[in-house]
């Protein structure tokens, strides 16, 4: 029987708690706004067509680059003001991701979601920060932990008085340079009570395997969007872009959006199938 977990409300949707499936997407990195507000249009279109709920989502800087050398994106206060635009220009719910503290307030007053990076995912300070804003929160599971661990990262989240919490997997270390996904995480997590989003796109990185940047596969991101909508998540986040590999990060993981309406519609479809099976 599907684990019914709590509703995350967002915009003028839910995640969670039985809702359909949503989407999370966008580039990386901010590289513009014109460049985020044309793909935030072009996959509200494709997500508006299919009935998906969608969260647009960028990262005003990346801090954990793999070279010193690497493009980062606009920073904070530029990164902000950006999203506010993007938000003001489609209509659409904004995710971003924060590194420190200090920032979790100041990006509450812009973003309608907070996410805490995978790298950062046991950060009681951040954590806190984030829940007392009582903005919804996306925590990524870290390459180093396991699923069960997240009961950890949940309590530190309550203790605090989050209420609206989203637990995301984006794989595991296996190995150098490698990572794989444990299908089995998907429901361990979702018994934590929150909803679970599959994030498809940095579960097929490479880290480090280019030796000054991170590669990938791709190719991987439909066949393991599949398998885990048929074990069962409450969203999917993936990193999309025009030309991704003429992005300024991650090129050689995300998706093209030519190809996302084609992934949408399978995840759909099976979605719609193991809401049929599980009732």
């Amino acid at each position: 029987m599907a684990v019914i977990t709590k509703s995350v409300k967002v915009g003028n949707f839910s995640i969670g708690g039985g809702s359909e499936l949503a989407l999370i997407a966008g580039p990386c990195v901010i590289e513009s706004l014109d460049l985020c507000v044309d793909i935030a249009e072009k996959v509200k279109g494709v997500c508006v067509d299919l009935g998906m709920p969608y969260v647009f989502k960028a990262s005003f800087d990346k801090a954990n680059r793999t070279s010193g050398s690497s493009y980062r994106g606009p920073g904070f206060e530029k990164g902000l003001e950006i999203l506010a635009e993007i938000k003001s220009k489609t209509g659409l719910p904004v995710l971003t991701d924060i590194h420190e503290s200090w920032q979790a307030e100041p990006a509450a007053e812009v973003v309608d979601i907070l996410q805490i990076p995978a790298f950062l995912c046991r950060q009681t300070d951040l954590i806190v920060a984030a829940a007392r804003t009582c903005r919804p929160v996306n925590i990524k599971k870290g390459q180093f932990l396991a699923p069960w661990d997240m009961r950890n990262v949940v309590d530190k989240f309550e203790s605090a008085g989050g209420r609206d919490l989203m637990l995301t997997e984006r794989g595991v270390s296996f190995g150098y340079n490698m990572l794989v996904v444990d299908m089995c995480s998907l429901p361990v997590m979702r018994s934590l009570g929150y909803p679970v989003v599959f994030d498809a796109t940095h579960s097929v990185q490479r880290p480090g395997g280019r030796g000054d940047a991170s590669g990938g596969a791709r190719e991987f991101v439909p066949c393991l969007v599949r398998a885990a909508v048929a074990v069962g998540v409450d969203a999917l986040f993936m990193e999309v872009h025009p030309e991704p590999e003429k992005a300024l990060s991650d090129a050689a993981s995300m998706l093209a959006i030519g190809e996302l309406r084609q992934v949408l519609q399978a995840a759909k479809t099976i979605d719609e199938a193991v809401r049929m099976y599980s009732e």
